[in-house]
């Protein structure tokens, strides 16, 4: 669940920190107070897409940070451990953005990029706005809502389906490519050989270059480094050189020795420095006997690597690129002048791949038809209690034929094109469900939907965003105790115009702007017993809170409480 929020400089949001709590949280406020700016601040905490518009005028940056209890063996907690962020049962995820629109992303103090923010924020809380009912009247979103319903049953299957599909798109596309333009084949044969004959002539050998750029500048200063191994040479066993005077302190040494055994240690350190030092000195001898003035050689070295850099600048910054790049393109080219062989190849393991799809594609229907059943009879019950006990509810299937061995057969997530249909009125057929609902309905499918989800997701916080839009009377106590029943199986935010639903509520946080030195800013205020009533009975009246009003909003309260009791 959702423990605390913190938001600075958002919007018109200055400062803000708001505790939750379990069960059901309402907010309410006046129109613009800013109910939902707090939720779009939650939406980009969980990974949404954000920009400077977001920050508050005159600040450098906005800041969003929420504090997550969760269970150790949840989705979010795993997952946090595989990319090495320390987890337990407190997630902390922190989101700044900057007045250029970047993001920097945190999950407990670690930096993640937004895509992981993202992936775990969503397997925290489910946020559910007016957006998804438009979401809800697009056919071509059904098939998500019902293998979201599905995932633990269908999820293997399509995964081996999709990794499937993934190899039979890569192999058509390779067949494609065989099958271009024959003037193009031609064309490309052409510069293949080309490249692949200047490669070959060059008899690039690996890590060639850095051995060249060596001996270049080892040959292009053999006078500087013969004249330092010179002077060293000289230092060391010249005339008056260094090991004339060691020598001579070794010899002195051993005098001493003689007359006090206690320096023999410090007379066989110089002695034996001396014959160190002998021996480096015969070392730099031989070095310099060894020492190149080639100048052939040198300019052969510069011709070669003015070569090697010609083909870099051509096939890749290293030798090994280089020779990489050799390799690809011997490789397509015997594959384009072995062409009929290779086409009948790759036909043939395609037509493999289609059948293995088809056998995967029955399976994800089969379990599809299974969950559809299902779903469709949750959801019959689930409307019952919304008051739609007369609606008929109904998901069909529309699969592709996919007889055929065509790829075209099938998409990434098989050959299922599904819809929901629906009948409100007794008698009426099915129809679409775009086509026949009004808000209201649509309002309660909704919710008829996320209440049979909210206990498939495993989300620790579900938020609904005004979720309420056209419905009174009878229909929303029942939206109000229906919100409720999901906040027995999760942590429950609401934002709501409807009395009904707030007296519902075991958090009720008021929303409203304040104004101070000429900024307006937005204020978050707990409501407990009077000011609750206040609240309910100004959201009943609209403008004039009177003695009838509080008096309605009192017996709200007290319903909601024995609905709460029962």
């Amino acid at each position: 669940m959702l423990i605390e929020l913190s938001i600075k400089h958002f919007a018109i949001i200055d400062e803000l920190t708001v505790p939750f709590e379990r069960g059901l949280t309402v907010l309410t406020g006046e129109t613009g107070a800013g109910k939902s700016i707090i939720i779009d601040a939650i939406g980009l905490l969980l990974g949404g897409r954000g920009s400077a518009e977001f920050v508050r005028h005159g600040e450098s940056r906005a800041e969003i940070e929420g504090l997550f209890a969760v269970d150790e063996n949840h989705q979010a907690v795993q997952k946090a451990i595989e990319l090495g962020i320390q987890a337990d049962e407190e997630m902390i995820l922190r989101r700044e953005i900057t007045q250029q629109g970047k993001s920097v992303c945190r999950i407990n103090g670690k930096l993640v990029t937004l895509g992981i923010l993202r992936e775990i924020g969503q397997s925290l809380v489910d946020v559910h706005g007016q957006h998804e009912h438009q979401t809800l009247m697009q056919p071509d979103k059904h098939l998500m809502f019902l293998d979201q319903f599905a995932s633990k049953e269908i999820s293997s299957t399509l995964t081996e389906y999709q990794e499937l599909f993934e190899q039979a798109q890569t192999i058509n596309k390779q067949i494609q490519d065989l099958n271009e333009n024959e003037q193009e084949t031609a064309q490309r044969i052409d510069l293949l050989r080309y490249q692949l004959d200047e490669i070959e002539k060059a008899e690039l050998k690996p890590n060639e270059d850095e051995q060249l750029e060596l001996d270049r500048n080892r040959l292009a200063n053999s006078e500087k480094l013969y004249q330092l191994l010179r002077e060293s040479y000289e230092k060391l066993y010249g005339d008056a050189g260094g090991l004339d005077f060691i020598q001579e302190s070794a010899s002195n040494l051993e005098s001493v020795t003689d007359i006090d055994a206690s320096y023999k240690s410090l007379h066989e350190s110089v002695s034996s420095s001396y014959f160190i030092l002998e021996e480096a000195a015969f070392s730099i001898r031989d070095k310099l006997e060894q020492v190149e003035f080639d100048p052939e050689k040198l300019e052969l070295i510069e011709n070669r690597l003015a070569e090697i850099n010609q083909l870099k600048r051509k096939y890749g910054s290293t030798v090994e690129d280089i020779l990489e790049y050799s390799s690809r393109i011997e490789e397509e080219l015997d594959s384009k002048l072995n062409k009929d062989d290779r086409l009948q190849s790759l036909n043939k393991k395609l037509r493999e791949l289609l059948l293995d799809l088809k056998v995967e594609a029955d399976a994800l229907t089969q379990i599809r038809k299974k969950a559809a059943e299902r779903l469709s009879k949750e959801i019959h019950n689930q409307l019952r209690a919304l008051y739609m006990e007369k609606t008929i509810f109904n998901i069909e299937f529309k699969s592709k034929s996919h007889d055929s061995q065509e790829l075209a057969a099938f998409t990434s997530k098989g050959v299922d094109h599904i819809e929901f249909f629906i009948s409100t009125n007794p008698g009426e057929p099915l129809k679409p469900l775009a086509k026949v609902a009004s808000g209201g309905e649509i309002s309660r499918i909704m919710l008829a939907i996320k209440s049979i989800f909210s206990a498939h997701q495993g989300v620790t916080s579900v938020i609904f965003d005004e979720v309420d839009t056209g419905v009174s009377g009878r229909v929303a106590q029942s939206i109000a105790e229906k919100i409720f029943a999901i906040a027995k199986e999760s942590q429950v935010l609401c934002i709501t115009h409807l009395p009904q639903v707030a007296a519902m509520a075991d958090q009720h946080l008021y929303i409203s702007k304040q104004e101070s030195k000429e900024r307006v800013s937005t204020a978050v205020k707990g409501l407990v017993e009077k000011a609750k009533v206040e609240e309910i009975a100004r959201m009943i009246s609209g403008v004039e809170v009177t003695e009838l009003t509080k008096k309605h909003a009192h017996e709200l309260l007290n319903l909601a409480s024995q609905h709460k009791q029962s």
